[in-house]
């Protein structure tokens, strides 16, 4: 028999669990379909759209190294247009909450996503991409100062219907995360996704990013740095968390909820898995205190 998913509360939404896709690594949603119900995820953060299409980086952009992925993807998704008018409403139709990731080359982008996904039905948050580690390469607003990241975000949510929560997700930089997290707070996010791939270079040179186990404990770190400084703060973990275990330390480490992302590659039940397996925890936390 299965377990019941635990809720929780995250920006305001009520969701089924504290497993979440990271933007990206779920595709448009049918290539994790086979392995999970969507609607047992907490959510699903789709791949970051952009206001034009966008073809992604030359071949190759992924390579596996003995520690995670090192990636140049060129952020590849087919704008906003297409989006809306197809993955949005197939998502919606597996009874998936969606939170959509963006990123823009520009303020005045950022805010006429912001707009164009407000009056779109069925949108739960948005996510503010501020983390891309290639952005000077990959043409997308280039987020070097914390006072970058509050511009993206006041641009957005100055653009949004009131209600509709955004997240900020944050590179895993140790020296500068509680700087950007509070500037981000501050400028409107709801929330703070803490983790994403570390600046790398492909075998060729080309600037990419690195993801996977190796950025696990920095992560962690950054989350444990946020916490301790912002107590009021909801904070997402994410950063190669690949196993329940994994989760279980971002969560005592004070993350409301987990974003699964490079596990997926290697094994797309990963998210369906954690999420059971939490839910497993819970039901037993909860017979406990009723005990």
């Amino acid at each position: 028999m299965s377990v019941a998913p635990a809720t929780i509360e995250l920006a305001g939404l009520r969701l089924v669990g504290p497993v979440l896709t990271a933007a990206g690594c779920g595709g448009t949603g049918r290539e994790l379909a086979a392995y999970g119900d969507l609607d047992r995820l907490g959510a699903f953060v789709t791949r970051s759209i952009s206001l034009n299409a966008r073809p992604g980086g030359p071949q190759p952009r992924i390579l596996e190294t003995p520690s995670g992925l090192v990636h140049a993807t060129g952020l590849p998704n087919p704008g906003i247009d297409q989006f809306l008018a197809t993955e949005l409403p197939w998502l919606l139709q597996q009874g998936a909450r969606v939170v959509v990731s963006i990123v823009a080359g520009s303020l005045g982008e950022y805010a006429e996503l912001a707009r164009r996904l407000g009056r779109a039905p069925g949108v739960s948050a948005i996510e503010v991409n501020l983390s891309s580690p290639d952005a000077t390469v990959s043409g997308v607003f280039d987020v070097r100062e914390p006072f970058h990241a509050a511009g993206a975000v006041s641009a957005v949510h100055r653009d949004l219907p009131r209600g509709l929560p955004v997240l900020a997700k944050l590179r895993p930089d140790v020296l500068r995360v509680v700087e950007t997290a509070r500037t981000v707070l501050d400028a409107g996010a709801s929330a703070v996704v803490v983790g994403n791939a570390l600046p790398a270079a492909l075998p060729d040179g080309r600037p990419a990013g690195l993801s996977g186990p190796a950025v696990r404990p920095l992560s962690l770190r950054c989350v444990t740095e946020v916490r301790d400084a912002l107590p009021d703060a909801q904070i997402v973990g994410a950063g190669g968390i690949s196993s329940a275990d994994d989760a279980r330390s971002f969560l005592a480490a004070g993350a409301v909820a987990v974003q699964i992302g490079t596990a997926l590659l290697h094994d797309p039940t990963s998210a369906a898995r954690i999420a059971a397996e939490l839910a497993v925890d819970a039901a037993h936390d909860h017979e406990r205190m009723d005990a």
